[in-house]
């Protein structure tokens, strides 16, 4: 597969990307603590979504997106051994809270991990785990190399990263395009000039939280017509709520070429 890099004349040879969903539930999680609703009742394990986060892999490189609450369990149930890369989309903690558990990582590779954030989530970081940064640092404690996610296109091992800026009702989220793979999680907004960057995918990852409209993020009709524009031929919903519906109902109704992801989808790109 050959992929021009930020729509400029550089092109790349790149392997195919294998996707995998370690999470695709909006910040609740389903089932959601409490709730005696259908869908957190339900016992098909298309309806339990963790926190929204996916693993992407070529041969040779392995990228986690988000470290969420659930970051321990989805590494440990995925079987994930190394991870060269984390980036980060927003400071929302159901994105950023697994954090920590990235010194597993660094104990076994030896080696701190390269993570990557725009300023803003740079900031919440450092505020949320201070200890990271502290001057006396204690033992054992995660290592990171923090960089500023560029506008261009930039390569992690053999992976072309091209950053996307959404909006988040006025917060700047970064979505990220691997190739010929597009991943957008909590927008409601996408500028033009953004959607260039996404047109041309192949595959479209985009957030559908519910039926009612959203302050911030998309509903399924907005993320189904989002991607009708775009004109995707292959299209998944992420970052679920339980009041969308249950999988198998909601899956009944959508269009060709769109389907509500799930946790442990796996998909090539």
């Amino acid at each position: 597969m050959r992929e021009i890099i930020d729509h400029t004349s550089y092109i790349t040879d790149m392997a195919s990307l294998k996707i995998t969903f370690l999470g695709t539930g909006t910040s609740t999680g389903i089932p959601m603590i409490a709730c005696p609703c259908e869908v957190c009742l339900s016992d098909d394990k298309k309806d339990k979504r963790l926190r929204s986060s996916i693993l992407v892999q070529s041969e040779t490189t392995t990228i986690v997106v988000d470290t969420t609450p659930d970051f321990r369990y989805q590494m440990l149930r995925e079987n994930v051994k190394r991870i060269d890369a984390v980036l980060f989309t927003h400071p929302h903690k159901d994105h950023v809270a697994g954090l920590d558990d990235i010194r597993a990582f660094n104990y076994f590779q030896q080696q701190a991990i390269n993570v990557y954030a725009n300023e803003l989530t740079q900031k919440a970081l450092r505020n949320e785990f201070y200890y990271i940064f502290a001057e006396h640092r204690y033992p054992g404690i995660p290592e990171i190399n923090l960089h500023t996610v560029p506008e261009q296109t930039f390569m992690i091992g053999d992976i072309p990263v091209a950053p996307v800026k959404v909006w988040h009702l006025k917060m700047p989220v970064l979505a990220y395009r691997f190739g010929d793979f597009t991943y957008v999680t909590d927008a409601n907004r996408i500028d033009a000039v953004e959607k260039n960057k996404i047109r041309g995918s192949k595959v479209l990852v985009v957030n559908a939280l519910r039926h009612a409209e959203h302050i911030s993020h998309f509903t399924l009709d907005e993320a189904i017509a989002l991607s009708n524009e775009l004109d995707i031929p292959e299209t998944y919903f992420t970052h679920i709520s339980h009041q969308l519906g249950l999988h198998q109902t909601v899956s009944e109704t959508l269009p060709a070429g769109k389907e509500l992801a799930h946790d442990q989808l796996v998909i090539f790109s």
